[in-house]
């Protein structure tokens, strides 16, 4: 695996060198606009509002609209001045509670791997934010631009997860939420039972992205089939209004019983690379 970002973890006077990987990967199916006729791919043209001619490249500035229809041109200048210094720094500021922090903050984990000379310092950060609960917040600058981030003892790992601003947590307070209810003891009971029997150990190998899994096999199946129809799965059960909350719950806790159900495996077919057509 390939460094995207070598740097150092740095608070008071510790130094930590350290490189950055991904710890996540999005798998997504990359589709191109098509003519239908002739199948001939679809491309983009950058066409100005005002009298649909298409403009090149050497003619486009980027600008701010402050309000509508209203806009203010920003020149490379610009951005330099309000360029922030990209040094090669986790920059630690506080060491805060992990559990005090609300999960909506964290956006995107990185691994941390020591770099030569730095894997006693890094063990030693590790080890003192497993034992005393804490993470350090920090920030670092990405790509130009700039990041709060947690530093997260992981295991054997420290791991750097970008976080969101503050001003980039949306306000719920236009959000309709129920406030305290009427709701029965025996409906909570039966609630926290059915939780109850439907609890287990966190698996995270158990939970595929079926749709993704399901559509791969659609694209296999016209693949094969020179691009026919291939038959289609049933609809999606339709949300049915709840009337008798109790019932409701009862049913569910005998399903429940029965056994949990299981995810099927993907099968073979369901890899990143197309079969041949046979």
């Amino acid at each position: 695996m390939r460094a995207i970002w070598k740097g150092s973890i740095s608070f008071s006077l510790i130094n930590i060198p350290i490189a950055l990987y991904p710890a996540t990967r999005r798998e997504e199916l990359k589709f191109r606009l098509l003519r239908a006729s002739d199948l001939s791919p679809v491309n983009y043209k950058r066409v100005a509002e005002a009298d649909g001619k298409e403009v090149p490249w050497d003619q486009i500035v980027k600008g701010y609209e402050y309000e509508k229809g209203k806009f203010v041109v920003l020149k490379d200048e610009d951005f330099k001045r309000a360029d922030i210094e990209a040094a090669q720094s986790v920059d630690i500021m506080d060491f805060v509670d992990l559990d005090k922090i609300d999960p909506i903050f964290f956006d995107r984990p990185y691994y941390l791997e020591p770099e030569k000379r730095g894997e006693k310092t890094y063990a030693l950060l590790r080890e003192a934010l497993k034992q005393s609960g804490k993470v350090g917040i920090a920030k670092v600058v990405i790509k130009t631009r700039q990041h709060l981030a947690a530093v997260k003892p992981e295991k054997n790992l420290l791991v750097l997860e970008l976080m969101h601003f503050s001003e980039e947590i949306i306000d719920t307070k236009e959000l309709k939420i129920p406030g305290s209810p009427s709701i029965g003891s025996k409906e909570l009971d039966l609630a926290k039972d059915l939780i109850s029997k439907m609890s287990g150990e966190w698996q995270p190998d158990k939970y595929q992205d079926e749709y993704r899994h399901a559509l791969m096999e659609v694209i296999n199946k016209k693949v094969a089939s020179g691009g026919k129809e291939v038959p289609t799965r049933g609809t999606a059960k339709k949300p049915t209004n709840v009337v008798d909350l109790v019932s409701v719950l009862q049913a569910s806790l005998e399903h429940a019983g029965k056994g949990k159900v299981t995810k099927r495996k993907p099968a073979a077919h369901h890899k990143r690379k197309l079969k041949k057509a046979a």
